[in-house]
């Protein structure tokens, strides 16, 4: 190999190890700004906007904007003027998509509608009232798709043994059904069934950044916090095809 190869090669290693590096601004503001978050808080990236001269400032699953030399902090949504397009939410959607083929999907408990082809992922606490209008509602009214439910134990000192006990139902997503639409309470957990994903759960919903129920995954990474109805959630599913 000749030496203008050889260079060339590590002139692209160079490029692209530069390529994802902090600025000398934008590692200036990570400095200065980090310290007046709050104890305890990490700033996790600094980027320049093609908006205003502002600096994006990814801190605790939330975006802040700051100046050039990080004097001033302006928390809330951008929106373009003319088009009222919110290009915030749209950066927060972005950072927020996962890839669901990473999901450790036997943690959840699995339900087939119509041909299954559609699938999403739930992230849902038993004394979740939103969680119980969603499968009232929604989640009993779509069809042709696969749900899989991950019992996410973060409202009350009881969900984990009302999850424990629908976990070690014979049936999981009936006696999921019962409770979360009949109001009917899963018998208790056999002293046999010692084994619940719990801890794995509530560890991945901290990774994914999930801070209430429900929370709704799609098959193309991205999420819906919240409840939805039937025909937002269809729009959605039909969206991805």
């Amino acid at each position: 190999m000749g030496k203008s190869h050889i260079a060339l090669m590590l002139a692209t290693v160079l490029m692209s190890a530069c390529a994802g590096a902090e600025s000398p601004v934008e590692a200036n503001i990570k400095k200065v700004v980090e310290p007046r978050l709050g104890p305890g808080v990490k700033i996790d990236s600094v980027k320049e906007t093609p908006y205003a001269g502002l600096y994006e400032v990814r801190a605790a699953g939330d975006i802040l904007y700051t100046d050039k030399k990080g004097e001033y902090l302006f928390i809330g949504h951008i929106y373009n003027a003319k088009t009222t397009q919110d290009l915030t939410k749209e950066r927060i959607d972005e950072i927020s998509k996962i890839k669901f083929s990473d999901l450790p999907l036997e943690l959840a408990l699995k339900q087939v509608k119509g041909d299954g082809k559609r699938v999403i992922a739930v992230f849902e606490d038993p004394n979740c009232g939103y969680c119980k209008r969603l499968r009232q509602t929604t989640l009993k009214e779509i069809d042709n798709v696969t749900i899989y439910t991950f019992l996410y134990n973060i409202l009350s000192e009881d969900s984990v043994a009302k999850s424990k006990n629908i976990w070690c139902a014979p049936d999981r997503v009936k006696a999921l059904d019962d409770w979360m639409v009949a109001g009917k309470a899963a018998p208790a957990a056999p002293a046999s069934c010692t084994s619940t994903p719990h801890d794995k759960v509530l560890a991945l919903g901290q990774k994914l950044r999930i801070q209430g129920t429900p929370a709704i995954f799609f098959a193309d990474g991205s999420r819906i916090p919240g409840a939805v109805d039937t025909k937002a959630l269809e729009a959605k599913l039909s969206s991805l095809k």
